[in-house]
C-alpha cells in the first residue's frame, strides 16, 4: 500500500478493525486505485508538460524562419531597385558585377524561400500530429483513470454507511480527506478531458445572449464570501456555441472570485467593447494582483501561482485554447493588491 495512506490508516482506524476482512478488501481495493492513478497521471502530466514545451518550441521556430525570409524577401527588394535604377540590359556592367550574376543571386535565394517553406510545412505537420497523438493519449488515460476513482468513492462511501462508528472522529476525517481527494482528482481529469477536446469539437456557431448565459454561471459558481459581480452595461449577443463560452466565462470568473482576498469588499467588473472585426471584453477584479513575471505561466496547463489545494491549474489553459478556436487573444494588466485586469477577443 503507498506509504501515507498506509500510516494514516494505521493510526486512525480502532484497533478491533484491524484483523476485518471486509476491511481488508477495501484497503487493497484503495492501494491498488491509488498506485494505478498516481502513476498515471504523473504520466498524463508528462503528456501535457511535453506538448506545452514542443508547441512553445515550434512556434519559435516558425517566427525565426518567418524573420529569415523576410530578410531574403529584403534582398531581393534591394536587387529589383538596383535593377531598375541601372535600367540593365543584356551584359551592363554594375561596379564590375555581370547583370547575369544578379539573376544567379535572385535564383539562389528563390531556392532558398522554397527549402525553408518546405521545412515549415514539413514542421507544421509534424507538430499537428504531435498534438494529435498527445490530445488521444490525454483523453484515453482519463477514461483509465475515472474507473478506480469511482472504485473508492463508492468504497468510501460503504465504509463510512457501515463502519462509521467503528472508525470514530478520527477515522471519519481521514475517510473523508480520501473522498475530498478523489473528488479533487476527478476535477482535474474532467479539467483534462475538456482540455483535449476543446479544440475538436464541432464549431457551429450560433446568437448566444452573453446576459442570460453569465446568469446561469453565477447560480453554479462558487462564491463563498460574496464577492459583487457587476455588469455596467448589458452585454451583447454574439456568435459562438453555448458550451465553449460557458467554459471560458466560468473559468475566468471563477479565478477572479477564487483569488479575490477582499472577502465582503471583492468586486468583479465584466465589460465589452464593439470593435470592428472583433468583440472585446475584459474581465476585473481587485483581488491580489498577478506579478508580471508570471503573466506567460498562468496559461500554461498545470502552472499554479498557490499550493492551492482545490487548484487544478488548467483552468486558464482551457480559456487560452477556446480564445484561439475563435481566432481571439488574450492578455491581461495586474496591479499587485490593487487588480487585475484580463482582456480577451473574439472574433466576429
Amino acid at each position: 500500500m503507498n506509504p501515507l495512506l498506509k500510516r494514516q490508516l494505521r493510526k486512525y482506524l480502532p484497533e478491533e478493525l484491524h484483523s476485518n476482512k471486509d476491511l481488508e478488501v477495501f484497503l487493497d481495493a484503495v492501494s491498488r486505485s491509488y498506485n494505478t492513478s498516481d502513476e498515471q497521471f504523473t504520466m498524463l502530466q508528462r503528456a501535457a508538460s511535453i506538448s506545452s514545451e514542443e508547441l512553445f518550441n515550434s512556434n519559435k521556430q516558425l517566427r525565426e524562419e518567418s524573420e529569415s525570409q523576410k530578410e531574403i524577401i529584403a534582398k531581393l527588394n534591394n536587387v529589383i531597385n538596383t535593377l531598375k535604377f541601372y535600367d540593365l540590359k543584356g551584359n551592363n556592367n554594375i561596379e564590375g558585377q555581370d547583370s547575369l550574376e544578379l539573376v544567379d543571386f535572385i535564383e539562389h535565394q528563390t531556392i532558398e524561400i522554397i527549402e525553408i517553406n518546405k521545412q515549415k510545412d514539413k514542421l507544421v505537420l509534424n507538430l499537428e500530429r504531435q498534438n494529435k497523438e498527445l490530445n488521444e493519449y490525454a483523453h484515453m488515460v482519463s477514461h483509465d483513470l475515472k474507473s478506480p476513482l469511482q472504485s473508492i468513492d463508492a468504497l468510501t462511501a460503504w465504509i463510512k454507511e457501515d463502519f462509521s462508528a467503528l472508525l470514530g472522529e478520527a477515522g471519519n476525517e481521514v475517510v473523508n480527506l480520501i473522498r475530498e481527494n478523489v473528488e479533487k482528482m476527478d476535477t482535474i481529469i474532467q479539467g483534462i478531458l475538456e482540455y483535449s477536446t476543446i479544440g475538436k469539437a464541432e464549431k457551429v456557431f450560433y446568437d448566444i445572449d452573453l446576459n442570460v448565459l453569465i446568469d446561469d454561471i453565477l447560480v453554479t459558481i462558487e462564491n463563498p464570501y460574496d464577492v459583487r459581480i457587476s455588469i455596467p452595461t448589458k452585454l451583447p449577443s454574439i456568435k459562438g456555441d453555448q458550451h465553449r463560452l460557458e467554459l471560458l466565462f466560468y473559468n475566468l470568473l471563477s479565478n477572479a472570485i477564487k483569488f479575490n482576498d477582499k472577502k465582503s469588499d471583492g468586486l468583479v467588473v465584466i465589460n465589452y467593447t464593439n470593435r470592428t472585426k472583433y468583440w472585446e471584453f475584459s474581465i476585473t477584479d481587485n483581488g491580489k494582483g498577478i506579478e508580471k513575471q508570471y503573466f506567460d505561466k498562468i496559461f500554461i496547463a498545470f502552472q499554479k501561482l498557490e499550493n492551492d489545494y482545490k487548484s487544478t491549474g488548467i483552468g486558464l489553459s482551457i480559456v487560452k485554447k477556446i480564445i484561439e478556436t475563435y481566432e481571439g487573444e488574450i492578455w491581461l494588466k495586474s496591479i499587485p493588491n490593487v487588480e487585475t485586469t484580463f482582456y480577451f477577443t473574439i472574433k466576429k
